[in-house]
């Protein structure tokens, strides 16, 4: 059964999803919604590693078999300024994609081992993730005018 792996690489996921909005948080201190936010969205991501750890009691997480490019990726650092919290943004917005989809193959296979626990991690922390992109979303769209256009207007 292949459900270790995907517990596994959401276990990890989430993990890495909250550390990521942790460092925009301190990375961008200066912008007090997203420092405020980013630790909000660190928490709910920490909620679903705490969730998520009696599935992987159940199902196993197995990390050796998971193909090379199913992973994700951390943010190597922060980015200063207002390009810097756009792109920042766009990663966590990426990263948190990530989640979402996988919590989508989980969710799949829930309903087809019919385990209704894992249906409720899944759809508890799934409604999360999305709550997590439209904040994200959100927020690019917010910063996106500010760092592409009135930047160079300055210029």
């Amino acid at each position: 059964m292949h459900l270790a792996t995907y517990v596994g690489l959401q276990h990890a996921a989430s993990r890495t999803l909250a550390d990521a909005f942790r460092q925009v948080a301190e990375g961008h201190a200066e912008e007090p919604d997203v420092h405020s936010l980013c630790h909000t969205l660190a928490g709910m991501s920490d909620a679903h590693v705490e969730r998520l750890a009696p599935v992987a009691d159940r199902y196993g997480e197995q990390r050796e078999d998971e193909p090379e490019r199913l992973h994700a990726d951390g943010l190597p650092r922060t980015r200063s300024g207002g390009v810097g919290l756009l792109r920042d943004l766009q990663d966590l917005y990426t990263l948190a994609s990530f989640v979402d989809i996988t919590w989508t193959v989980l969710g799949q296979a829930a309903q087809g081992t019919r385990d209704r626990q894992l249906l409720d991690v899944v759809d508890a922390c799934k409604a999360d993730t999305q709550r997590q992109l439209r904040w994200l979303n959100t927020r690019i769209k917010q910063a996106a005018p500010q760092a592409l256009i009135a930047s160079a207007a300055s210029s």
